[in-house]
């Protein structure tokens, strides 16, 4: 049992889950659920009383129980706690304060990662300002690498997204070549198919490996396929170099997803097997987004925004290069408009670097919730300067397959020209030596430079 009172009125909480649930700043999702707090009042008494709470407390009560979930069994079993050591004596409000101190840089940050549960991170991202989730994160860089590397400071990266209504070859390539004119494509040049037949994956993993060595361009392709396609298709040869998976943050939910944690360890083992990197052997992609546990009734009674930081305990186990919260795609029932959308986007994002893990994030709205380009503006310029991994480059902002808005690759451009930051050195390097960047590394005005000219007529 818990209790705080506020305004003379004292609020009470039966368990630690009720406890996380109404704390948590308001969003559609919990209010659908029946968790969200039911006053103001009744909000602010929650994360006082979690403020009060020591650290240690998530090690003693497990929000999904242990015995019947393997994610639970994953973040217990893994827990370390000479990690854990310098912030044990915390609570949730000293540890908030620690975290806002200087003594927390990127090397205490980085010592600290594998002694922190998602329940540790999502219960402190509860009792923090927007402007507390952008300073924190922005401390923690994230590093990765395949082809080139990802998340280095002063790096911002992007994922080239050429999706097409009918996986069409020609219109596919007419968007990698535009994104790839502004300096897009560093963190992954990845296609959602509109088919999600195997022989159809492998000709647009084909097409995507030929156009990548005949460019000689140092990224990584990516055809987001089931889990257990991509394990088929390496093992018949098919030039797989990241292998993707939508995952969750309870056993009931990744089960929907069609897979387990021992599926994860088989396709990862495939992919390293490959040796397909040049600069390191990071080949997992995850995608993430808050509600898809309660979309799935699997969320065991948890607010979507704790589930949701459990899902990162599961990227982390599998080093990956790249984790992105495709954070307002799953519509206004779980992030009702541009607030909401805004501030999970800036917790998801705080959570995951706390946690280790390499977060980007797919700064989008769905047509129907209430949020606008400005909302995504907002966003994507305060994700940027908490140090970002990368966001989408998608033609127009538009993604005409899956029908909903993102971030175009001008966006890209811009982020990078307001705050100084570039793409993945060795993509740079690239960008130079075929002509699209100038002398100081800003991409060239509209015509096609005569080198990247001959290399697109050579593939």
């Amino acid at each position: 049992m818990y209790a705080h009172a506020v305004g003379g009125t004292r609020f009470t909480f039966p368990d630690l889950r009720r406890l996380m649930a109404c704390a948590t700043p308001h969003r559609s999702g919990d209010v659908l659920a029946g968790l969200a707090a039911r006053s103001m009042a009744e909000r602010i008494a929650a994360q006082m009383a979690l403020a009060d709470l020591p650290l240690t407390t998530f090690l003693d009560e497990a929000l999904v129980p242990y015995e019947a979930d393997e994610v639970t069994r994953l973040i217990i079993d893994t827990h370390d706690r000479a990690a854990f050591a310098p912030v044990a004596a915390l609570t949730v409000g000293g540890f908030r304060d620690w975290l806002l101190s200087d003594e927390a840089d990127q090397a205490a940050l980085a010592a600290l990662s594998p002694g922190l549960t998602p329940e540790m991170v999502a219960a402190v991202s509860k009792i923090c300002r927007i402007q507390d989730l952008i300073l924190i994160a922005a401390k923690r860089r994230v590093t990765t690498r395949f082809r080139d590397t990802i998340g280095l400071p002063g790096r911002l990266s992007s994922r080239l997204q050429p999706n097409h209504p009918t996986d069409d070859a020609r219109g596919i390539l007419a968007s990698i070549v535009d994104g790839l004119l502004l300096g897009c494509g560093d963190a992954v040049i990845g296609i959602n198919p509109a088919s999600d037949s195997p022989q159809r994956v492998h000709d647009l993993l084909s097409m995507l490996d030929d156009l990548r060595q005949r460019l000689d361009v140092p990224t990584q392709s990516c055809v987001l396929t089931h889990v257990t396609t991509a394990i088929d298709l390496m093992a018949g040869g098919t030039p797989v170099d990241l292998v993707f998976q939508s995952i969750g943050g309870t056993e009931a939910t990744n089960t929907s997803f069609g897979f387990g944690l021992s599926i994860l360890r088989e396709a990862r083992e495939a992919a390293l097997s490959l040796k397909r990197g040049t600069v390191g052997t990071d080949v997992m992609y995850f995608e993430t987004g808050q509600g898809s546990a309660l979309s799935a009734d699997a969320h065991h009674g948890c607010d979507q925004q704790t589930i949701e930081a459990r899902a990162y305990a599961v990227a982390r186990a599998f080093s990956p290069l790249l984790v992105n919260t495709v954070v307002g795609f799953i519509g206004p029932e779980y992030l009702y408009n541009g607030k909401e959308i805004i501030r999970a986007g800036l917790e998801d994002h705080f959570c995951a670097k706390l946690l280790g893990v390499p977060m980007g994030c797919d700064v989008c709205y769905t047509n129907h919730a209430e949020a606008d380009q400005d909302d995504m503006d907002v966003l994507m310029t305060s994700l940027a300067a908490a140090g970002l991994t990368f966001i989408m480059g998608v033609p127009g902002a538009d993604d005409v397959m899956l029908g909903y808005q993102s971030t175009s690759f001008h966006d890209v451009l811009a982020l990078r020209q307001m705050l100084n930051l570039k793409p993945a050195p060795e993509f740079g390097a690239w960008l130079d030596r075929v002509g699209l960047t100038d002398a100081t590394g800003r991409i060239r005005p509209l015509d096609m430079p005569e080198r990247f000219q001959r290399l697109l007529a050579a593939a």
